[in-house]
């Protein structure tokens, strides 16, 4: 087992520049300190620096600092792609884990919405088009019905007070 009853597991999935990055600062902006943000990119890419492959050793790395935050009395909000067939065992595992309550989100947007959004983004320069088209997955669920659709519809706004308010967190002070 692993985290508390008191703490929160939240996992925001969903294509490149679906908004996962946005909503994961803004629930910490807004709940403030004892939030871990663990993301993909910054352990695949950075970390790491390997390519999102089948068995990759991103996937564990990515479970153990979500199960050592969620240890240590930290909310956990892991964030990423995380393509269903790669990281759905990994991340079935950390929820049937959790003590506390646990939150999976999918954010549901069209390819040509992602296109839009990718030109507001820094890595912008480092990949297009082609790369984008690649790696898209149409509503790329886990098995199971514990994950939880939004779609591109609501505004960045509406889904950080959404997951906010089904997870039980609650802002910090100003």
């Amino acid at each position: 087992m692993t985290g508390t009853p008191d703490t929160r597991l939240i996992v925001l999935r969903g294509n490149s520049a679906s908004g996962k990055s946005s909503v994961a600062e803004g629930i910490r902006d807004r709940h403030g300190r004892g939030v871990a943000l663990v993301g993909q990119d910054n352990l695949r890419r950075v970390v790491l620096k390997e390519r999102d492959t089948p068995g990759a050793a991103n996937i564990g790395l990515i479970g153990s600092v979500a199960r050592y935050a969620l240890d240590h009395g930290f909310h956990v909000i892991v964030e990423g792609i995380l393509y269903a067939d790669r990281y759905g065992p990994m991340l079935d595992a950390l929820r049937r884990a959790h003590r506390g309550r646990t939150h999976f989100y999918y954010l549901d947007v069209p390819f040509e919405e992602t296109l839009r959004r990718h030109e507001g983004k820094p890595q912008t320069d480092e990949y297009g088009e082609e790369q984008l088209r690649e790696w898209y997955r149409p509503l790329d669920l886990l098995s199971g019905d514990w994950e939880s659709v939004i779609e591109a519809e609501h505004s960045l706004e509406d889904t950080v007070i959404r997951v906010m308010a089904e997870t039980g967190l609650v802002a910090g002070p100003a």
